[in-house]
């Protein structure tokens, strides 16, 4: 779990993205988020090149088999220990534009697979 509480709890789809925010069972939020099993919260630090970052999709390994990881506008790759500490707690990571990762995100979610999404908010 995330050390701050769901802004949403459950699993929802992404409405909208844009204007450093995202929209989601009629809320808005600023900033970048973590889609999870287990709610939508706000990712505090989000930085794709620090394993850190990840904690909370680590936490919820066990109910995850991919996560899409939106890197803002354009796609950006993290570093081989991002990928690897994915391999190692036995998650998919799929990286790609934030808009391409929500739209991604919201089919698997209708599909009812295990997914999970790390998105940074794009201006």
């Amino acid at each position: 779990m995330t050390a701050t509480e769901a802004r949403y709890p459950g699993r929802a789809p992404i409405d909208a993205y844009g204007n450093g925010g995202f929209r989601f069972a009629e809320m808005s939020h600023r900033g970048s988020i973590l889609c999870l099993p287990s709610g939508v919260y706000p990712w505090q630090q989000p930085d794709p090149n620090r394993i850190a970052a990840f904690a909370a999709i680590f936490a919820e390994a066990p109910k995850l088999e991919l996560l899409l990881l939106g890197t803002g506008r354009s796609l950006v790759r993290p570093g081989g220990d991002v990928w690897c500490a994915f391999q190692e707690a036995g998650v998919a990571l799929e990286v790609m534009d934030t808009g391409a990762a929500c739209r991604t995100y919201n089919v698997l979610l209708a599909e009812g697979r295990p997914v999970g999404a790390a998105l940074l908010a794009v201006e």
